[in-house]
């Protein structure tokens, strides 16, 4: 398939026929949501109520790293954080099929001295620091962003966890060396799960400051002590301490924690890992009609200690 054909694909119909049924068209923004541990991407769609609702979620054929942030270039590391996506960053030229780059790293990230370049949710099922969907999921994944920024989106935001941020996940890996790094990106979680807004992300104190999506003045300087803007309406989050939900979080023992140091090389969605164990990778990468999927590591992603198994 030509570069022109595959990134013109269009959305496929019975997904354009549940947009409808949601009150929802193929031009209304997006927001995308990653959860390493167990290897899904949410596509959320804003409806005719102006707020966003779940519009599908896509299994995940690989990622590599560990769950926490990439640091360094070189480490294999897929990203944690939020991100956010223009148009020139879709990529229809790309090595796995199609892709975008999510701009690691970002303000924050650079700031900090991470380093790395070129981290994308792309097809295949490769990763040495990418979010891998395969071929199928990453076309469609496409065509649905494309359709957004056509509509007029001119920016879409990506947000990256390691996991979904319930009490219990927050309780299982509060031993993490990255759980104070976790507790901020929660905030964000907590205010899109309770505004279905993307939130206004700024920059404070070496971490991610979050408020209300249109909230003005939000700090920019990650390195500065600074104080946010607040107001009785749309009052900012605070990015230091814990986050409203932590109280309910159950008390736990540290040994619950040891298996967060596990991972042989990040993970793969249990539909796949099946998938790999029935057929092993020999025959995945096959290129037979639509299906090849070639596998990285796939010794370290059938040990996988997080996905449950597919029976």
């Amino acid at each position: 398939m030509d570069v022109d054909t595959k990134a013109s694909q269009p959305v496929p119909a019975k997904l354009v026929s549940t947009m409808k049924s949601r009150a929802m068209s193929q031009a209304d923004p997006i927001v995308v949501r990653i959860f390493k541990q167990e290897s899904e991407l949410e596509i959320w769609k804003r409806d005719r109520s102006g707020r966003y609702a779940h519009l599908k979620t896509y299994p995940m054929c690989r990622w590599s790293g560990t769950l926490g942030p990439k640091k360094k270039i070189g480490d294999r590391q897929a990203p944690e954080g939020f991100y956010h996506v223009t148009a020139n960053m879709l990529n229809p030229r790309s090595q796995y099929h199609l892709s975008f780059n999510l701009g690691y790293p970002n303000a924050l990230e650079a700031a900090l001295g991470f380093s790395g370049e070129a981290l994308m949710v792309h097809g295949a099922c490769s990763s040495s620091g990418c979010y891998a969907m395969t071929d199928e999921g990453v076309s469609e994944i496409y065509a649905v962003a494309r359709e957004a920024f056509k509509g007029g989106q001119r920016v879409f935001q990506v947000q990256a966890y390691p996991f979904r941020m319930t009490a219990a996940n927050m309780a299982q890996y509060s031993g993490d060396p990255n759980y104070a790094f976790w507790q901020n990106l929660k905030q964000g979680y907590d205010l899109f799960e309770k505004t279905r807004q993307p939130p206004q992300v700024g920059y404070c104190n070496r971490s991610y400051a979050f408020a209300p999506a249109g909230t003005a003045g939000m700090p920019s300087d990650p390195l500065a002590a600074c104080t946010a803007p607040e107001s009785a309406d749309q009052p900012l989050i605070s990015f230091s301490g814990p986050t409203p939900t932590d109280a309910a979080m159950p008390v736990i023992t540290a040994s619950v924690t040891t298996a967060a140091y596990a991972y042989s090389d990040g993970g793969m969605h249990p539909s796949f890992r099946k998938m790999l164990e029935q057929v092993g990778p020999k025959a995945m990468a096959k290129k037979t009609s639509r299906t090849a999927i070639p596998v990285s590591r796939p010794d370290a992603a059938l040990k996988d200690p997080y996905s449950p198994r597919v029976k």
